[in-house]
C-alpha cells in the first residue's frame, strides 16, 4: 500500500514542455503513474509523451477533475508563482523538483500551502516512489533503474539526499528487504514537509513494518523524529544512519543547508536523541537490514 501515492494517484506536470519536464513526465508515465495533464503557459493544445498540455492548472482540473499531485519543473525564481497556481487550483500535494529557490520565496510558499491545506514536499525534492505502483518526480531516473533499486516490501524510507534515497533501498534489497514508499524530502534549508511529518503516515500504513533513514549532520529534523517516537505517535522500528560524523561543529557538509549549530544537528546529538527515544542507530548503511531483521516482529 505505502504512503502518499499509488497506481490510482493522478498527476499534473507543471513545466511539461521544458527539457526536464518532458523527460520526467515520460518516465512517470512509462512507470505506470497516471499523468493526466501537463501545463505550460502559451502552449496549451500540445501533447508531450501523449499527455495533453494546458495553459494553466485550473484548465487541467476543469478538464480532468480533481488532481492529486502537481510535479513542478520550472526555474527557481518562478517556483513561487507555480506553487500558488497549483494550490489555488485545489491540488492537495505539490512536489517541486526545483533547487536554488530564494529562501523568502520558500517561506512564503510553505505558509501559503498550509493556509490552503496543501502538502508541499520540498522544494528540492526529486520525488516519491511506491514500487510497483507509481512514481511522482524523477526518483529512480528511468524504469530500468527504478525496477532494479526499488523493490516492494515493508520498509519506509526517507532522506534529505536525493542520491542516498536510492542507496538505502538498494542496501535493503541486498539485505532481503523491499520498500513500501521512498520519499526524498528535499535539499533546501526550509522544507514544506519534514521527516517528522512523514512518520505518522508510515505509522498508519499497514504495509510498512519499519522505517530506515539516511541522515546527515545539520538541521534538527532527526531530533524532531525522536520527539515523535518518544510521544508514541510512531511505534514501529526506526533505524537511522548519520553521515558526516567526523565533521566538527559549524562545519558545512553535503547540502548547503546542512550545518551544525546551537547544540543540535551534530551526528552525536542526532544519534543520542534517536537512541533515547527508542530508535536504532546503524554505524554503516549495511547495518540497517541487519538491525531490522533483529527488531521486526512478524
Amino acid at each position: 500500500m505505502g504512503i502518499l501515492i499509488d497506481r490510482n494517484t493522478t498527476v499534473v506536470v507543471q513545466g511539461i514542455t521544458g527539457r526536464e519536464g518532458s523527460l520526467r513526465a515520460a518516465y512517470m508515465k512509462e512507470y505506470g503513474t497516471k499523468v493526466v495533464a501537463g501545463t505550460s503557459p502559451g502552449k496549451g493544445g500540445q501533447t508531450v509523451a501523449g499527455i495533453p498540455v494546458y495553459h494553466t492548472v485550473k484548465e487541467a482540473v476543469a478538464e480532468h477533475g480533481p488532481i492529486d499531485f502537481s510535479v513542478i519543473f520550472v526555474p527557481g525564481r518562478a517556483l513561487k508563482v507555480a506553487v500558488k497556481e497549483a494550490a489555488d487550483a485545489g491540488i492537495k500535494n505539490i512536489v517541486p523538483c526545483v533547487e536554488s529557490v530564494p529562501i523568502h520565496d520558500i517561506m512564503e510558499m510553505v505558509a501559503y500551502c498550509k493556509m490552503k491545506g496543501t502538502r508541499l514536499i520540498g522544494p528540492g525534492s526529486i520525488g516519491i516512489i511506491t514500487p510497483g505502483e507509481a512514481v511522482v518526480g524523477w526518483l529512480g531516473g528511468n524504469v530500468e533503474w527504478a525496477n532494479t533499486f526499488f523493490k516492494p516490501g515493508p520498509i519506509g524510507v526517507f532522506s534529505r539526499s536525493g542520491g542516498q534515497s536510492g542507496t538505502i533501498p538498494w542496501v535493503l534489497k541486498e539485505g532481503g528487504f523491499g520498500v513500501s514508499t521512498v520519499v526524498h524530502t528535499g535539499t533546501e534549508p526550509v522544507l514544506g514537509t519534514s521527516m517528522a511529518d512523514l512518520l505518522p503516515l508510515f505509522e498508519a500504513d499497514p504495509q510498512t513494518k519499519g522505517v530506515a533513514v539516511f541522515s546527515e549532520i545539520g538541521g534538527s529534523q532527526e531530533e524532531e523524529c525522536a520527539e515523535v517516537i518518544a510521544s508514541g505517535k510512531f511505534t514501529k522500528p526506526f533505524v537511522i544512519y548519520v553521515a558526516g560524523a567526523w565533521a566538527p561543529e559549524g562545519q558545512r557538509f553535503s547540502h548547503a543547508s546542512s550545518i551544525v549549530e546551537r547544540g543540535r544537528g551534530s551526528a552525536k546529538s542526532k544519534m543520542e536523541a534517536i537512541r533515547k527515544a527508542g530508535g536504532y542507530v546503524a554505524m554503516s548503511p549495511t547495518d540497517i537490514p541487519r538491525i531490522l531483521r533483529e527488531v521486526i516482529k512478524d
